[in-house]
């Protein structure tokens, strides 16, 4: 008769659920609804999280937060021309933050500024 561990693996490492995140923020370029679910899983992880991942987990909730901000107010000023920088900004920014974001997560080292605007 085998024994049950009292705690149990989790199916995902906490590292790999991070870089989803990352992954599904870059599938957020495609589709709205993976953007979605990467803010939701860092926003649900980020309380149990030791201080490497809460970084990650701070910057992937910034990015969405301020993505958003951007996005929204790129697509108010289209019609007069002026959003049309303000979208170009925020793919560029947004490339960035992710790409860092995921070399940094491949290293297991922490996001030096979670809370910063523009590359953490």
């Amino acid at each position: 008769m085998a024994l049950v561990s009292q705690t149990q693996r989790p199916i995902v490492s906490v590292d790999s659920l991070a870089l989803i995140v990352y992954l599904l923020y870059a599938a957020g370029y495609f589709f709205v609804f993976p953007a979605l679910a990467g803010v939701v899983i860092a926003y649900v992880k980020i309380e149990d999280a030791d201080p490497v991942l809460r970084s990650h987990y701070q910057f992937q909730i910034r990015t969405f937060s301020i993505g958003l901000l951007y996005l929204t107010i790129g697509f108010l000023l289209t019609i007069v021309l002026i959003g049309i920088p303000i979208l170009v900004w925020w793919f560029v920014w947004s490339l960035i933050r992710i790409v860092k974001g995921m070399a940094a997560i491949n290293e297991h080292k922490p996001i030096a500024n979670p809370r910063s605007w523009l590359f953490g």
